[in-house]
């Protein structure tokens, strides 16, 4: 029996993942190796199968239950058995989203993939690759597993590949065939292969990879060749430039690193959902109180046997042997279903439409369709619209987000000279470039620059396609005909191969391992490309070793200043320093260029310890940095480039905006820090005035971490108390405020484990004092991780902000997924950080309206939706609850069965669903230009404690008017012409009609933004109610075995004491809200309505000086009214209050 798998599933998740990570053999082609191997055990692996679904036809209904029953409200409307289930519209849309992931997985599943079986190319499906098995990709293919190259179509055994899904480069990488078979070009000869791979288990980095293949011939010991990174082709990878390959599976389905990296965005809560929650909470307690007062009331009031059983309503003989307990029990749960109505079910289907209806205003807005990509703005969630309207902390990429992406030659520096393209060419300065120094004259100068210019056409990883279009590609520039085009893993480098070609030097092509490039006397210079030292974020440089047809070894290396200056031995090295220094403040990004001329037995050396480096099977990451450490030094000094990657159009007054409105804006990026400043100050990041802080391993070299964190939170701390008032006040430019720098190296350091548990949590805390002092903070040289790490920390700190970040790139999606709010830009490196976002905007700019403008109005309009249906279920229940003590406790509804289920379903729905999509309280100019006013909104200010309990005792004290008002007038009084009392149907008619419309009138009172369909919905509304009851109460309903109704609404409209009662009680419900309302504008007004005061004031003065100025009085009038008609109109007055007041001025 195979207990292949069973062992397996054992040691993965019971042993535990340290001893499940070991290694892998994958037998090529699924063959036994000879005799001579180790011995053979065959290995059980998953299949290729991809699943991304979040449910199986088994767990669907028990996993989604339970995602809905987070909420409390759902929970409840269970336990309780109500018909009226919110949460099935959203159960069925997650059903619904699943099984489109599912049909998207078959999809997947089912592409085909060409195997090499038996010497033959063999079509199958995607699902039933195995691991060993040879596949053969085409030319924009996609890699259907995590593949091995073993050969491909061109004769140096590379292949190019776009990685644009995985980490969102559109840009091509270079991946290495097996050195032993990349000359296999047939399916016989790929298929006669046999050897052995040994690799590390699945893990998702994908950037490593280790491992090694043994390749069996004749009986030999099998040739060992060491595998890597660049070896292994990932899925989801495609394959670019090249015209087919051979490849072995070894990790498939979900082992791939795609797969293991694919993070299932969690379901995000928004803090108004969180506080109606809360809110729901507290008014279950009420239900519960109220229904076990009035149960401990009636029999209390029952203890008497007159009033336990009266002479009209005797028990039978079972009501009489029931247990009291059971009795009460049934009582109680009689008042439950009683008062459940103070439970908004509805609240939570308006909740839901409001949401996904409301989120068509973003992607319609047309001021955020960007004409050059053809797209505007996108939903990928709508639960989270109101939470655009709470961000404390803006997380922002830097490269592609503030800036366009589009790296472009700005100048270059030699020996202090600056070329700059078309205006210093081959030696000619142009009429443009009068302020640019003179090349050097000298023959030793001149021989520096060409050297210069040699150095950047060979010393890159780029390629030349020669097509007319390809997709993702910058297109080169050669003599005005667009015939080449340059290819790299880095925009950086295309930019500095494009420049070297406006300067005359054109790389052409790398062919037969030769490099060809034309200089400026259009001369083609051949050189041998000898070995390529790949560029690393450690090093932070990359070196080329070439010889030329003199047979010359020259060593060029380019790369950050602060990794070339300390190996310079000779250069003009404080000129060049200063230009890159200036380069930086500039925003520009800078790269040093030195060489060194290496003799025949420094080269054989080099070569030596390259190879030894690149075959060991242990270590071999550090050796081959130790030995690129050797190699790398003792240069000589030549120049420096500046490569431009421009500011995004209105990026700096967005994040100015950012800021007036109280947000803090951080820039997490990993560039160096002095290219990250510069577009900090471009973009209005940091002011002139801001003194900066650093935070980085420069200064942490030089003092303790503990010291630095310390010293730092004295200054800003000294300067708080000596200002004497907080940062959200600092917003002139005169005022003092701080700005933060810190990189990678020390970010670790702050949020490293130790030991001395104390002591982490200080340094955090410290940290944390000191950014909540600063008004932005740069993070630089950061890693994918380190900018989680950084949203994360933010977010858990004590006063839980809520944050959103935004970033273009597939490197930025860790911190999107992590944040409350994440918004994707449609940029150029990949729909990555758009597809896992919860909002995508095609610029940074939209960012502004997005916040400002759809976020204002959003949580506004739910924030009232919310308090105002909490109100009117108070006002509606609370009359019910009174009435219990009028009628001994005998759960005697007060409103008749239609009014009870068509209250919140037809009376009082629609017009609090259209004001919760169309109101606007402010114009969206004045919320552009004054970012201020998101102020009045921020840390769920509507949604308070204090809100919500003045909205509750709202609802109680007009309940109390509604019941008390119709009981107290009423009392003992005849009605009708023919002395008949009014019932108590036709009582509780009147309390309901007198709630119908002061709950509707009340939120006519706080709209500001009338249209006509507010005007049809509230008024019809209402029409709706009187119609509706007359229809009820009018006819004899055959369908009814009652008719208590009958005539009810209409006796109580005939008689004049009813109108009289129901106008009076309805103004004395209002009073106390539009009392407090004119005490509040008055004593305590918000920014808000400050701000539309001063406008009004503003708007009203000047036509009215002109008014009473006009030579002809009553043309005069006649012209001001139509002005003062077409200033009604002006976006600075809104609402019927406002003009109501203008009006009274006049």
């Amino acid at each position: 029996m195979d207990f292949s798998r069973l062992r397996r599933i054992i040691t993965r998740y019971c042993v535990g993942e340290e001893n499940w990570v070991g290694n892998r053999t994958v037998h090529i082609g699924h063959k036994e190796p000879p005799s001579c191997a180790e011995a053979y055990m065959p290995q059980d692996y998953p299949d290729n199968r991809i699943v991304s679904s979040k449910y199986t036809f088994w767990n669907f209904i028990p996993k989604n239950l339970f995602e809905q029953f987070r909420r409390i409200a759902n929970f409840y409307f269970l336990v309780i058995f109500l018909i009226q289930v919110s949460f099935l519209f959203t159960f069925e849309a997650s059903g619904y989203e699943d099984w489109l992931r599912h049909k998207a997985d078959c999809s997947l599943n089912e592409c085909p993939v060409d195997v090499v079986e038996q010497g033959k190319v063999v079509r199958t499906q995607s699902h039933k690759l195995r691991v060993g098995d040879i596949v053969m990709v085409r030319e924009d293919e996609t890699f259907p597993c995590d593949l091995i190259l073993l050969s491909s179509s061109r004769y140096d055994g590379t292949c190019f590949v776009t990685t644009t899904s995985l980490d969102g480069e559109s840009s091509h990488k270079t991946y290495y065939a097996v050195p032993d078979t990349m000359a296999f070009r047939t399916e016989q000869e790929v298929d006669s292969l046999h050897a052995t791979i040994e690799c590390e288990q699945p893990q998702p980095d994908l950037y490593k990879f280790v491992g090694r293949v043994d390749i069996y011939k004749d009986k030999q010991e099998p040739v060992v060749r060491t595998l890597g990174a660049e070896n292994l082709l990932l899925r989801g990878a495609t394959l670019k430039n090249t015209g087919h390959i051979y490849a072995v599976a070894v990790y498939t389905g979900m082992e791939t690193k795609m797969a293991l990296n694919y993070q299932s965005k969690s379901q995000k809560r928004s803090a108004v959902e969180k506080s109606m929650n809360a809110f729901l909470v507290v008014y279950l307690c009420i239900l519960i109180s109220k229904a076990l007062i009035n149960t401990v009331l009636k029999y209390a009031w029952q203890w008497s046997p007159d009033r336990d059983e009266p002479w009209y309503n005797h028990r039978t003989e079972i009501e009489r042997q029931r247990h009291m307990v059971i009795r009460a029990f049934t009582d109680f749960l009689a008042f439950m279903v009683l008062f459940n109505y103070i439970i908004p079910v509805s609240m939570y289907v308006t909740v839901e439409m409001q949401k996904f209806l409301g989120s068509y205003f973003i992607a319609w807005d047309e001021e955020m369709f960007d004409e050059e990509l053809g797209q505007g703005a996108q939903v990928n969630t709508s639960d989270l619209n109101e939470e655009l309207g709470q961000v404390e902390y803006v997380f922002t990429d830097k490269t592609g987000t503030l800036t366009e992406n589009n790296m472009e030659f700005i100048e270059c520096c030699v020996d202090g000279n600056v070329y700059i393209p078309h205006a210093i060419c081959n030696g000619q300065i142009l009429s443009a470039a009068s302020s640019i120094d003179m090349i050097d004259s000298s023959p030793g100068g001149y021989r520096r620059v060409n050297l210069f210019f040699r150095a950047l056409c060979l010393c890159h990883t780029v390629q030349v396609k020669e097509e007319e279009t390809v997709e993702s590609i910058k297109r080169g520039i050669h003599q005005g005909k667009s015939t080449s085009f340059y290819i790299s893993s880095s925009p950086d480098e295309v930019a500095l191969v494009e420049g070297m070609k406006r300067l005359g030097y054109t790389y052409l092509r790398l062919k037969d391992n030769y490099m060809e490039i034309l200089n400026k006397d259009d001369e083609i210079e051949r050189f041998e490309l000898l070995h390529v030292l790949n560029f690393d974020s450690v090093r932070r440089r990359m070196s080329v070793i070439v010889r030329s047809s003199s047979g010359e070894y020259l060593l060029f290396c380019k790369g950050a200043d602060s990794s070339i200056f300390p190996r310079v031995v000779s250069g003009k090295v404080e000129q060049v320093k200063a230009r890159v220094e200036q380069n930086a403040v500039e925003g520009l990004r800078t790269l040093c260029v030195a060489y060194r001329r290496l003799s025949e037995s420094e080269y054989l050396e080099a070569s030596h310890r390259l190879t030894e480096a690149k075959i060991a099977l242990q270590d071999r990451e550090q050796r081959l940095a130790q030995t690129y450490d050797i190699i790398e030094r003792e240069f000589v000094l030549l120049g420096a480039t500046a490569v431009e990657d421009r500011l995004q159009e209105k990026a700096a007054d967005t994040i100015e905006s950012l800021h007036k409105a109280g947000m803090k804006v951080w820039v997490l990026t990993g560039d160096k820090m002095e290219t990250a400043a510069a577009t900090c100050y471009a973009s209005k990041l940091f002011r002139r005035s801001t003194q900066i802080l650093e935070l980085t391993k420069k200064r942490t070299e030089e003092q303790s971490l503990h010291d630095v964190l310390f010293d730092l939170n004295r200054t800003v701390l000294r300067q708080r108390s000596i200002s004497g008032y907080g940062l959200s006040r600092c917003l002139s430019v005169d005022c003092l405020d701080f700005g933060l720098i810190i990189d990678g190296a020390t970010l670790s350091g702050v949020l490293k484990p130790s030991q001395d548990s104390a002591g982490h949590g200080n340094y955090r805390e410290i940290f944390l004092e000191i950014c909540r002092n600063c008004s932005a903070v740069l993070c630089c040289r950061m890693a994918p991780l380190q900018k989680a790490q950084i949203v994360k920390l933010i977010k858990s700190s004590k006063e839980h902000p809520i944050t959103l970040a935004i970033g273009d790139g597939a490197n930025d999606v860790s911190m999107i997924l992590e944040a409350h709010v994440g918004i994707g830009i449609m940029g150029k490196e990949g729909r990555q950080a758009a597809r896992n976002s919860d909002y995508a905007i095609p610029k940074f700019k939209h960012l502004k309206k997005m916040l400002l403008v759809h976020g204002h109005y959003y949580y506004i309009r739910i924030a009232e939706l919310v308090q105002y249906f909490f109100y009117k279920n108070v006002c509606f229940i609370f009359p019910q609850f009174l009435y219990q003590f009028f009628c001994g406790f005998s759960q005697q509804p007060l409103y008749d069965t239609a009014y009870l289920t068509l209250y919140n379903i037809s009376f009082t729905s629609l017009p609090i669903l259209l004001y919760s999509l169309v109101e606007q309280h402010i114009t969206m100019e004045t919320l552009k230009r004054e970012p201020s006013l998101y102020r009045d909104i921020a840390k769920n200010a509507l949604l308070r404690w204090p809100a919500f309990l003045y909205w509750t005792c709202l609802g109680v004290f007009d309940a109390v008017i509604f019941f008390f008002g119709a009981y107290f007038l009423f009392d003992n009084t005849t009605f009708t012409s023919n002395g008949q009392m009014f019932g108590n149907w036709t009582f509780g008619t009147l309390v309901f009609t007198v709630l119908v419309f002061t709950v509707t009138l009340k939120l006519a009172l706080d709209t500001h933004h009338w249209t006509w369909i507010n005007h049809f919905v509230i008024w019809g509304s209402l029409l709706f109610y009187v119609i509706f009851s007359l229809l009820w109460g009018g006819i004899i309903w055959p369908f009814l075995n009652y008719q208590r109704m009958y005539y009810v609404f209409m006796q109580m409209l005939s008689s004049g004491p009813a109108w009289l009662s129901i106008i009076l009680l309805i103004t004395v419900s209002l009073l106390p809200d539009v009392i407090k309302k004119v005490l509040c504008r008055a004593v305590c007004p918000t920014a808000t309505e400050v701000f539309t005061k001063t406008i009004n004031t503003f708007s009203f003065f000047p036509s009215l000086i002109t008014f009473f100025h006009s030579p002809v009085p009553y043309c005069g009038a006649l012209h001001h009214l139509h002005a003062f008609s077409v200033l009604q109109q002006n976006e600075f007055l809104i609402g019927p209050q406002r003009r109501g007041r203008s009006r009274k001025r006049r």
